[in-house]
């Protein structure tokens, strides 16, 4: 039996052409649980657009996309979400009149829905309302429950998206640029978490701050116009001559 961890997301030959424009070019990657899969490249590189497909925002024009093992290519951004597919943003998408824990439970909500209650106060959801603590504490938040998310730092909104998408109980994270913006203590402190939170999970991450990335990836796909010109363990990628070439413009 193999000891290799399991392969909860996996994008085979992906391709998304806008008109005459390729912007994904038969994208390939598998997300295996317990690893961070980091995906960099310059403004262009397709790593939006691969995010996008990923998660069912946008059907590819060619290629598929596995969740758990089950073809969901044709899925909605909702139906993958259910599933067990969490995703982030590259601008916060939190409620910022709503406290820490309304939003929690707003995005807990997403995988205990009952349409038939809807006489029933949502606060007294329990399953709900369990989900939504659980996540803040995870993220780092179980002290600022009450607090009104846009009063939050930028850091804290940023650990507060995380804690909404780990309310929804994924298996699966995407993660758009978490780190934007942030301070060297805020990134420290999300570091630390995407830390703990890769025992459990698949995650994603796509982002700008290349000393992070080859701090915490496991793996990481360098993307050039679409298309990928290597992936590998970070020594790999430090050292591929294709990707000094074309990402770090060393000749």
């Amino acid at each position: 039996m193999s000891n290799a961890p399991a392969v909860l997301l996996r994008g085979h030959e992906i391709t998304r052409r806008w008109g005459g424009l390729v912007a994904l070019n038969k994208v390939s990657l598998d997300l295996h649980r317990g690893t961070v899969h980091a995906v960099i490249g310059t403004n262009g590189a397709g790593k939006s657009t691969l995010i996008n497909i990923l998660s069912g925002e946008i059907p590819p024009s060619s290629g598929s996309v596995e969740l758990l093992g089950q073809d969901v290519t044709s899925w909605t951004q909702p139906r993958r979400a259910r599933a067990g597919l969490g995703r982030s943003y590259q601008r916060n998408t939190i409620y910022p009149s709503f406290t820490v824990l309304e939003n929690c439970r707003l995005a807990a909500q997403a995988t205990v829905q009952k349409p038939w209650a809807w006489w029933s106060d949502a606060q007294q959801c329990t399953a709900s309302m369990a989900a939504a603590r659980a996540s803040a504490k995870r993220a780092g938040l179980d002290d600022l429950l009450d607090r009104e998310a846009g009063l939050l730092s930028h850091g804290q909104k940023r650990q507060l998206e995380i804690a909404m998408c780990l309310a929804t109980q994924p298996q699966v994270l995407l993660l758009d640029e978490p780190l934007a913006g942030m301070g060297a203590e805020e990134t420290e402190r999300m570091l630390t978490l995407l830390a703990e939170l890769k025992s459990s999970h698949a995650i994603l991450l796509v982002e700008h701050d290349m000393d992070a990335v080859f701090r915490i990836a496991d793996c990481i796909t360098v993307m050039v116009n679409g298309a990928v010109i290597a992936s590998g363990t970070p020594d790999y990628v430090r050292n591929s001559p294709e990707v000094r070439i074309a990402y770090l413009g060393e000749h």
